[in-house]
């Protein structure tokens, strides 16, 4: 029996640069930067203090203002980028058969802004002044609850924490469960808010995080050899990805066909990735050969490329083991993250919208800030400016904390 096929028919977008698909993607492409001095709280004692805040985004157009005063802001971003997302596939969920469609969204940490906001009272006040929704406010889950609720949506339904690869393995998912037939749609991406006393904090004490806090707009800088960390930041992208013969019938928009999938565990470290990008080479490769391709197919890659030395240094090798040194030297390569920071679990979500348009619209966004070459990196990183090419397929890694290793093919249709 064919296996079936799954297309994206429908994206949202939250993020730094934009709540908005293709004001999203035009500003990567002109490689606008949405990094910025925090904010939304004082970092005068914080070691990093520059961030990629959300900007523009009208809580008001998707939450009610009693629900809004219910919810951490990573479950706003997440509802908004759903509603986005459902808006522009076209679906009618009110006629479609509620058992058939599901929800998917990943997420890092979950609502670290309410619990810094509880442990505040918590100390001021003592525990009886607890809210009682603490709990629905912070779990990471919850998102795909909300989202569930809003559609009356009774089919699969979960999240993924897995660091920062939680958006990505909740694509997966996705994809492998309208695969194998236990739905036909599902709604999938990933949520993050942790700009936050805490979330900052923690990155800053675990040396993470830049600290090139004079100049915000260069400060990531993902395979460059003046990296220092990568950059925090929020936002949210949800995918409608949807089963293609059934996506064709209804006339559906259809922007790429997500063909495969491949994850694996570095096993070695909790935070480091294994120094020669094993974990991350077999995921790639899992992944390419899921969707029934080679590595001769693949034109494009978005990088995990945090801008952070360990990271670049190990997904430049992994890249070279995956597709060989021919083609990853082949292949243009670019970090989303170098102008939108790191969103945690929200981030392969974000960089998956980015693999849609670039099959959709044969362009591919540059890498800024790298200006100073590593002899570790050197592969083609597109430096500084969009470039135009024909792009047959692509991939998307994410390679979190934990060791999680998550890689997703994308092709044209």
């Amino acid at each position: 029996m064919d296996r079936r096929r799954v297309v994206v028919t429908g994206m949202g977008v939250v993020s730094p640069l934009g709540c908005d698909v293709e004001l999203f993607w035009q500003r990567l492409l002109r490689g606008e930067s949405g990094i910025g001095p925090v904010q939304r709280m004082n970092v005068d004692d914080y070691a990093s203090k520059i961030a990629g805040e959300v900007k523009d985004f009208d809580v008001d157009a998707f939450v009610s203002k009693r629900e809004k005063r219910r919810m951490d802001p990573f479950t706003h971003f997440g509802i908004g980028a759903a509603k986005m997302a459902v808006a522009d596939s076209g679906i009618d969920f009110a006629t479609e058969d509620p058992d058939r469609a599901g929800v998917v969204i990943g997420c890092g940490v979950g609502g670290l802004q309410i619990l810094t906001d509880q442990v505040r009272t918590l100390m001021a006040r003592g525990p009886s002044r607890f809210s009682p929704f603490m709990i629905p406010q912070m779990i990471t889950d919850i998102v795909s609850g909300y989202v569930a609720i809003e559609y009356g949506l009774r089919g699969p339904n979960f999240c993924v924490t897995s660091a920062c690869a939680s958006a990505t393995h909740s694509l997966g998912e996705s994809l492998r469960a309208i695969r194998s037939g236990d739905a036909d749609v599902m709604l999938s991406g990933g949520t993050e808010s942790a700009i936050c006393e805490l979330g900052i904090g923690g990155f800053c004490a675990m040396r993470a995080l830049s600290t090139r806090n004079d100049d915000p707009q260069g400060a990531s800088r993902p395979f460059d050899a003046d990296r220092d960390g990568f950059v925090i930041a929020e936002g949210a992208a949800i995918l409608v990805l949807e089963e293609y013969e059934r996506a064709k019938r209804r006339g559906a928009k259809i922007y790429c066909e997500l063909a495969g999938y491949g994850r694996t565990c570095d096993a070695h470290h909790i935070t480091a990735p294994v120094a020669d990008g094993a974990g991350g080479a077999k995921a790639m490769s899992l992944a390419v050969a899921d969707a029934g391709l080679t590595p001769e197919d693949i034109d494009y890659l978005n990088a995990h490329g945090t801008s952070t030395e360990l990271n670049d240094r190990g997904e430049t090798l992994a890249t070279k083991t995956a597709l060989g040194e021919a083609n990853a030297w082949r292949i243009a390569i670019s970090s989303t993250k170098s102008m939108i920071g790191h969103s945690l679990g929200a981030a392969g979500a974000l960089e998956s919208v980015v693999c849609a348009l670039t099959l959709r619209d044969g362009q591919v966004h540059p890498t800024i800030n790298y200006t100073t070459p590593d002899p570790d990196c050197d592969l083609d990183y597109v430096p500084n400016e969009a470039r135009e090419m024909p792009v047959r397929a692509c991939l998307n890694n994410s390679l979190g904390f934990g060791g999680h290793n998550a890689t997703l093919c994308y092709k044209r249709v």
